[in-house]
């Protein structure tokens, strides 16, 4: 808050000299501003440190060819697994299933749908960069409009070994 300079405190007094309180208190005064405020040393602020660079690399991102080829219908989906409804256990241990058994049937281009928004939106590519699954999968990317847009992944499986 900014202290007044005498010129506006008398200002303020001639203002204030009709006025009725409403209760009966001693009206205080403001102290006199300090002439020079020494500035206060300012404490070192730590620099954040680097973050360091992931462990592993995380999946690749489908190429823009492949992109177009799902949204033109050119490579079928394969496999769907929908998250609706389900609580992030439930959905992490569905989604570990599902990966394995398409895998495993030798399916390549699945789609997770994960909803546009909440919990699982975030989680499921969270998941999807977890050793577990990366093994199995080889690319991701978020999908096509008439496939689910935002709320849903593509995701392109290696093949069993």
């Amino acid at each position: 808050m900014r202290t007044l300079n005498s010129d506006e405190r008398a200002l303020w007094r001639e203002t204030m000299k009709g006025v009725k309180r409403l209760r009966d208190e001693p009206a205080e005064e403001p102290p006199p501003a300090p002439r020079h405020k020494a500035a206060a040393p300012r404490a070192a602020i730590p620099k954040p440190e680097p973050a360091a660079p992931p462990a592993t690399k995380s999946v690749a991102a489908l190429d823009r060819r492949s992109i177009q080829a799902l949204k033109r219908g050119t490579v079928a989906i394969e496999a769907r697994l929908d998250l609706h409804g389900m609580t992030q256990a439930e959905a992490h241990e569905a989604l570990l299933r599902f990966i394995g058994r398409a895998q495993k049937h030798g399916k390549r281009t699945v789609l997770v749908i994960t909803g546009k928004s909440g919990v699982l939106h975030s989680a499921v590519p969270r998941w999807l960069n977890e050793k577990t699954h990366r093994d199995a999968i080889l690319a991701i990317s978020r999908a096509h409009l008439h496939h689910g847009g935002e709320g849903a992944l593509y995701l392109r499986l290696r093949r069993e070994k």
